[in-house]
């Protein structure tokens, strides 16, 4: 578990520098150029990630239940779901989608944080989807009160979101007919 927590400590909290210490941010890229910032930024996020990766993998080897949700849950689960590749492709596919969504990519991730939070309920799975869900939610807020920072993807098009959605059902579908099986070891049937 130690090692979870330290991966989401390392992940999260890089990606929180923005929400909670825009100026440092700003000071580190002025003193250190943007490259050397994002080459930094980039392999510390990396370490996180594969360090909650790895930790997540040892503390599912021994789960401790908090609790145990209904089967119907996990149904609901994969309904969230549905929408999540969507959002995430079209936040580097600027259209309508990305213009109703506001900040696509976080609403992705609130979604899948709350249908796996739903659907699990061991200690660790309340700490990696509790952890991711509670980022998103504070930088949406902390949106309000800073600049976005544009993000990098295709011009905007008008097939942009028709390739979001017809994507990210295909992504959907592969991750629902083995890829999730595949990719994280866990069965959604």
């Amino acid at each position: 578990m130690t090692l979870l927590i330290l991966g989401l400590l390392i992940f999260l909290g890089l990606h929180s520098v923005s929400i909670f210490a825009p100026a440092w941010r700003d000071a580190q890229v002025a003193q250190r150029g943007e490259n050397a910032w994002k080459g930094i930024y980039s392999l510390l996020s990396i370490a996180g990630f594969a360090l909650l990766i790895y930790g997540y993998g040892q503390a599912r080897q021994a789960p401790v239940a908090l609790y145990t949700p209904p089967t119907a849950l996990r149904h609901v689960a994969l309904l969230l779901m549905l929408p999540v590749f969507v959002l995430l492709l079209a936040a580097y596919l600027p259209g309508r989608i990305k213009s109703a969504a506001k900040h696509p990519m976080l609403l992705a991730t609130k979604l899948w944080a709350t249908a796996h939070l739903l659907a699990n309920g061991n200690l660790a799975d309340v700490l990696l989807f509790g952890g991711f869900l509670a980022w998103a939610v504070a930088d949406r807020i902390s949106m309000k009160r800073r600049v976005a920072r544009a993000v990098p993807g295709a011009p905007a098009g008008p097939l942009n979101d028709v390739i979001a959605l017809l994507g990210g059902l295909a992504i959907y579908g592969l991750f629902v007919m083995g890829g999730h099986r595949w990719l994280i070891g866990v069965n959604l049937f």
